[in-house]
């Protein structure tokens, strides 16, 4: 069944999601294992690979309603596929001895939930639409899938890339392909809660993070203040999407013209909300590493602060892109805070984990003040 404008995100889309919710947390696990740069890298460049599939349920899912007909069994299939790349993504990388191999898991997991969707897309897209579709999603999915494959098989230098190659081909064809083609969004108010909820799910994953930090030692004053600390970083990344420009954003989409409301979609929210999606998950781990910490005197260290601050710079950034996108001004106070906490990471890497989480709070709580000065409630 065709969707209308006005239809909501269903429960099956949120079933969903968990499958992702799961992996996010997997790639934390991944960046902690590694614990240097290589493995930031290497699980964002997973984290986007996440992304694609995940943004390409939600389009198929704003043309029809999830829980009917052969989108519901594409979504059953999916977010099967998608758990079992989820489970392996500690080896998607380096295989562990025993058992199947690893990386190979990954991508075939991968491809399945890219294929099941790429059939039913092609299927349902609208008859003036369907050629560019097959080709959209053709030059996306054949190549990319080739790449994964032979970085699966190759490993070492060479599996990470053909990854980034197979992640940086999805953005390019779908822009170049969709020249001049007014791709549908049927419900906005779909579209745009299905964002929302992904970036509601991925904080729920950076609370998951302070629990494991916090939750092997015995409660004390200094864990309890850490705690606190880290929900109020928590509580400022809501804040700063949900508040205002989440909502604002929908209208400004609604009051596009329909032929370029799937363009712009596609740059607001496809793209830039992978930033969003990246700077959780990595603040997610800073958190996990200062909780892990919280009453030891010594330093945060480099690792934990780069992730901590660069997460919270991702975001805010995004958010401030997403903005400029969507309601036309660049929110110069966020863009000003993100450059100060890429600029403070050396000096939060030196203070010990519980004065590093309350620096961070510091600032946020300075980006919130200055916004309510200087910025009209509308580029919020």
């Amino acid at each position: 069944m065709p969707s209308r404008e006005g239809d909501r995100v269903t429960t099956l889309e949120l079933f969903f999601d968990l499958a992702f919710v799961f992996a996010f947390t997997q790639l934390s696990r991944l960046m902690a294992q590694q614990h240097d740069a290589l493995g930031i890298l290497q699980a964002l460049v997973i984290l986007a690979l996440l992304w694609w599939a995940w943004t390409s349920y939600g389009w198929l899912t704003n043309i029809a309603h999830a829980d009917r007909g052969v989108v519901r069994v594409a979504m059953i299939v999916g977010m099967t596929a998608m758990f079992v790349a989820g489970l392996v993504v500690l080896e998607a990388y380096d295989d562990l001895p025993g058992g199947l191999v690893g990386p190979l898991v990954f991508v075939g997991a991968y491809l399945v939930a890219r294929v099941t969707h790429a059939i039913v897309f092609v299927w349902l897209a609208e008859p003036e639409l369907r050629r560019r579709t097959l080709l959209t999603v053709t030059l996306s999915v054949v190549p990319s899938g080739a790449l994964l494959l032979a970085g699966a098989l190759l490993g070492g230098t060479w599996q990470l890339w053909c990854t980034l190659a197979a992640v940086a081909i999805e953005p390019l064809v779908s822009s170049r392909t969709s020249v001049g083609v007014a791709w549908p969004v049927r419900s906005t108010a779909h579209f745009t809660e299905r964002h929302g909820l992904i970036v509601i799910l991925a904080l729920g994953e950076s609370i998951l993070g302070i629990g494991a930090g916090a939750a092997t030692e015995p409660i004390s004053v200094g864990i309890l203040a850490g705690v606190i600390l880290s929900m109020l970083i928590c509580i400022a990344l809501w804040w700063a999407y949900f508040t205002r420009l989440s909502g604002e954003a929908e209208h400004a989409l609604l009051s596009v013209p329909a032929p370029a409301r799937g363009r712009t979609a596609t740059t607001a929210y496809t793209y830039l909300h992978l930033l969003l999606v990246a700077g959780i998950v990595l603040a997610a781990l800073g958190l996990e590493v200062a909780m892990a910490h919280i009453e030891d005197p010594d330093p945060l260290g480099l690792f934990g602060a780069a992730a901590l601050s660069g997460g919270v710079a991702c975001y805010l950034a995004g958010t401030a892109a997403f903005a400029r996108r969507l309601l036309g001004t660049w929110n110069v106070p966020r863009l000003a805070i993100a450059t100060i906490f890429v600029a403070l990471t050396p000096v939060v890497s030196a203070l010990p984990p519980l004065a590093a989480l309350a620096s961070v709070v510091a600032v946020l709580i300075a980006l919130f003040v200055s916004e309510r000065i200087v910025i009209p409630a509308r580029a919020r």
